[in-house]
């Protein structure tokens, strides 16, 4: 039976569970793994440490580590302190860290030696936790109280339109009533097993967290490199008989290939697969249906946002959805959390009648604090409403009879696999190139769950009009400035923008980037591999002009899209490579070479 955890901030739910369940395995890595009490005595140690640095409630914490069990320490030492964690990815570049610490002020970050000399803090304001004294006689005993439920636990950031990043301030009372609200429809327990497959620098990493650890289960943290590997993440999954897998469609739809592919060699232990940051088309589900039912395991479709603590509503997605004759683009996402309420608003606040599209304003328990120092943004965003506070949202959605359906957004804001992108942000700053005379950003759909950014730029006089040098350093100013995800993948040279009847820039009318490819390359095939393997290059990129010496990558490929390829070579050519062989090379040269070295071995995979 559930217990009320009212009153109560996330860690001190961990804390009571490591004392319930002590010996149970709370993390693993590999080979790596922590009890319940092993992970609550490290987090303690770091905790006490960042006590005596002079960490507390309402104090931000930079967190930069990278996928490991230190990761999930750190983050509950920093909340056991009693302070919130930001997120520093270091996969992120320097330039985009340094934002990141300068609009959040954090005064103390937990980290390792290596990623050190990146963030500009000094000695003192560091905690490594791979250094010899770092954490020497430090208690491995509980700390008294210092958050509050109502203090905050983490400040994720969200792309903004101007440009400037911004923090969305979470507390800790929102996460909790999360998993009070969502528990009768899941029955999370300690026999679940979850992934953390996501970047802690994305919400639904707090969803994956908690949902294991505040219950007593297990939470396997998953490699970058085996998250960017269907093949690796299937045998990840069997290997760790995990339960509960949370995924964002276009990554599922990976996984859900590979499943196919091995035809039930290594049958799974899912009971939920829960999706989440992106629009969902119940259609793309059919194959899955048709091999696993609708029961076990059970598919939920989640609509959530970081300023409402993760989710609003879920729908669950059965075999009758896929007969279902919905509009292109929208999107069924069910019925609101119990302690939250959905309003759709016209553009003056009023109510719009049943059938009619409007915004999404969602109030309730689950609404965030508002953003960290913009208090001209949270006038605008966190409304006042009859006592109540609303956030209004900028997504589309309509009243039918089964629930809501997502419709799209209101703006011009992207969503690339889960994270929520402002082309603004992207457009300013490729405008720093004093060569750029004009720059559009769009969100592409590749197909196969390959959705992607497209720049399209205008050259000015700085370079005497040359794309190609320009798209060249554009790519490196994105490379230094932007995170992987906000990175344009296809720089698209045009003579203008295209202009509607008002004068403002038509994106409508922007062509399509398989028609506005460069000349084709004049480079031709020597073999029949080579000839599929550059059809497969073709057919993935939507490009008809790559040739055998052109790099997948240089030409607009992403993780997504080289997953795709490796699909294609093993349903078409019988090898099954796994995602390292990227580094070797990304020619459809190198990869036939490549490929003639397994056959002269006799290997099929990687």
């Amino acid at each position: 039976m559930h217990q009320s955890w009212s009153g109560q901030c996330i860690h001190e739910i961990f804390e009571a569970q490591a004392r319930r369940s002590p010996d149970a395995v709370a993390i693993s890595l590999g080979s790596e793994s922590y009890t319940y009490s092993q992970l609550n005595a490290r987090a303690n140690r770091i905790a006490h440490r960042l006590r005596a640095m002079g960490a507390g409630p309402e104090m931000l914490v930079g967190l930069c580590l990278e996928r490991s069990l230190d990761l999930v320490c750190g983050l509950i030492g920093i909340l056991k302190a009693g302070a919130a964690y930001v997120p520093l990815d270091p996969a992120y570049p320097d330039e985009r860290l340094a934002l990141l610490l300068e609009d959040s002020e954090a005064s103390l970050i937990v980290t390792r030696s290596a990623f050190a000399v990146r963030l500009q803090r000094q000695p003192e304001q560091l905690l490594c936790l791979d250094q010899d004294g770092g954490l020497t006689g430090a208690p491995e005993t509980d700390l008294p109280r210092g958050a509050t439920p109502s203090n905050p636990a983490y400040v994720i950031y969200t792309s903004g339109s101007t440009g400037r990043p911004k923090g969305v301030l979470v507390e800790h009372r929102h996460v909790v009533r999360l998993f009070e609200s969502s528990h009768s429809a899941f029955g999370f327990d300690h026999t679940d097993v979850w992934t953390l497959f996501h970047s802690f620098g994305f919400d639904f990493s707090v969803w994956e967290m908690w949902g294991a650890l505040l219950y007593g289960g297990q939470l396997v943290v998953v490699p970058q490199e085996v998250a960017r590997s269907p093949h690796a993440f299937y045998d990840l999954l069997a290997d760790a008989r995990v339960t509960v897998l949370s995924q964002t469609p276009s990554a599922f739809l990976q996984l859900s290939r590979e499943e196919e592919g091995r035809r039930n060699d290594r049958p799974l232990s899912l009971r939920l697969i829960i999706f989440g940051g992106e629009a969902l088309s119940p259609a793309s589900l059919r194959g899955w249906m048709e091999r696993h039912g609708d029961e076990r395991p059970r598919l939920i479709n989640g609509y959530g946002i970081t300023e409402t603590t993760v989710f609003v509503t879920f729908r669950p997605i059965t075999r009758s959805d896929l007969e279902m004759q919905a509009p292109v683009g929208e999107t069924p996402i069910g019925v609101p959390i119990a302690d939250l309420t959905v309003q759709l608003l016209d553009e003056r606040g009023t109510p719009v009648p049943r059938g009619t599209p409007g915004e999404i304003h969602v109030g309730g328990a689950g609404v965030a604090r508002g953003y960290l120092r913009r208090p001209e943004l949270n006038r605008q965003r966190f409304l006042e409403s009859h006592g109540s506070r609303l956030y209004r949202s900028g997504d589309l959605a309509i009243q039918r009879d089964d629930g809501l359906w997502y419709l799209g957004r209101v703006d011009e804001q992207i969503k690339i696999r889960g994270f929520r992108i402002e082309p603004g942000e992207v457009e300013n700053h490729l405008r720093r190139h004093p060569a750029l005379a004009d720059v559009a950003i769009v969100g592409h759909d590749f197909g196969a769950g390959d959705k992607r950014l497209v720049a399209y730029i205008v050259p000015g006089a700085g370079h005497g009009g040359c794309a190609d040098t320009l798209t060249q350093e554009l790519k490196q100013l994105s490379d230094r400035g932007l995170p992987e995800h906000m990175r344009p993948s296809m720089y698209i040279p045009l003579q203008a923008m295209p202009l509607n009847a008002n004068g403002k820039m038509d994106r409508r009318a922007l062509p399509p980037p398989a028609e506005a490819a460069q000349e084709a390359s004049t480079n031709v095939p020597a073999a029949t591999v080579e000839e599929t393997l550059q059809q497969v290059w073709r057919k993935v990129l939507r490009n008809q002009t790559v040739g055998v010496d052109d790099d997948f990558f240089d030409m607009g490929g992403t993780s997504v899209a080289a997953i795709n390829v490796l699909l294609y070579i093993r349903d078409e050519l019988g090898h099954d490579l796994d995602m390292a062989v990227w580094a070797e090379g990304a020619t459809v040269r190198h990869f036939a070479e490549f490929l003639a070295k397994q056959a002269a071995t006799g290997q099929s995979a990687a």
